[in-house]
């Protein structure tokens, strides 16, 4: 059991928040989760669908509250009920492309769910985060593998990027401001895969915008083709490439950062999460079919606003599997 006994979870409902959870009460620590459900399934007694079924994985019982990080007194009230050990940071709204269209959605909702966090935290002398950002804060990439040392807020593609390129600044300025803060941020690239039982996976409200839940709905004729956006990149094939982790694997990564804040003071540390190897979409398309037996139709056309050509990450430090 860590001495971090109790981790409080925002955006714990959603794909990569049910999967971290499970690994949590797996390593034997207590957890609070808040879930606002814009990105996630509720059911009709207003509790997760995703979180009853971690439950039922794990045979340990989970405290959830239905709260908007926006609501700032609701956050509070919920803080004030608990002794709270460390803080998981994953609710956010994250679609490159709709954060194209909707800047200042994006910016309000991040931003400042992100601003009112921090203060509650600070209010009630908690210190320790993790946070969930994203490769996207490298923007187009000035060389490849990126590391950790790449070059940040320069060349960002999308607004989704800039608001996680935002928040780190953010967390690096709270801890030059105050040495109690303990933080780190893990980039982490492209998540996909989903628990072992089958029993959770990616289940969004809206439709499926990642790559891997959309090629299996046209294998399983639910959608008739896969819509690929980009087929003009400076690729070997000319899709995008980009650096494909399991979601347990980037759930174990978060566990792993949680036990580092336990055993060291880190002031705010970085760490890139994926595999050290780009796959292209068509070699994704390729390699399920291969897999499944199965034929995958797809149509390339224009390029998406907002995304970038390849992103993979060297195999060192937190991009080790």
């Amino acid at each position: 059991m860590s001495d971090v006994s109790t981790v409080f979870v925002t955006g714990g409902a959603g794909y990569i928040g049910s999967h971290c959870i499970v690994e949590l009460l797996n390593a034997g620590y207590e957890v609070i989760v808040v879930d606002n459900f814009v990105n996630s399934v509720n059911d009709p007694d207003g509790g997760s669908v995703a979180l009853k079924r971690v439950e039922t994985i794990t045979g340990k019982k989970i405290t959830f509250y239905e709260c908007d990080l926006l609501d700032k007194n609701a956050l509070g009230n919920i803080f004030a009920k608990h002794k709270i050990d460390c803080v998981i940071h994953f609710a956010a709204i994250k679609s490159v492309g709709e954060s194209m269209e909707y800047p200042l959605l994006y910016y309000k909702n991040n931003l400042i769910g992100m601003l009112n966090l921090l203060e509650i935290m600070e209010q009630f002398d908690i210190y320790q985060l993790v946070f969930s950002s994203s490769c996207t804060v490298y923007g187009e990439p000035t060389y490849l593998p990126i590391t950790e040392q790449h070059s940040v807020g320069h060349n960002i593609t999308n607004v989704y990027g800039k608001t996680k390129y935002f928040i780190e600044e953010m967390l690096q300025d709270i801890t030059h401001a105050n040495s109690k803060w303990n933080i780190i941020a893990l980039r982490y690239f492209n998540p996909l895969g989903a628990h072992s039982s089958g029993l959770i996976g990616e289940d969004p409200i809206k439709p499926f915008a990642n790559i891997m839940p959309l090629i299996s709905q046209v294998a399983m004729k639910r959608l008739p083709v896969l819509t690929i956006f980009g087929g003009d990149y400076n690729t070997d094939d000319g899709t995008g490439i980009r650096d494909y982790i399991h979601v347990m694997d980037l759930a174990s990564g978060h566990v792993a950062a949680l036990n580092l804040l336990k055993r060291s003071h880190q002031n705010y540390k970085v760490y890139n999460l994926g595999t050290g190897q780009g796959v292209s979409v068509l070699q994704l398309v390729q390699t399920f079919e291969k897999v499944t037996g199965t034929v995958v139709p797809y149509k390339i056309v224009e390029r998406r606003e907002g995304d970038i050509s390849t992103r993979c990450v060297p195999i060192s430090g937190g991009g080790k599997r």
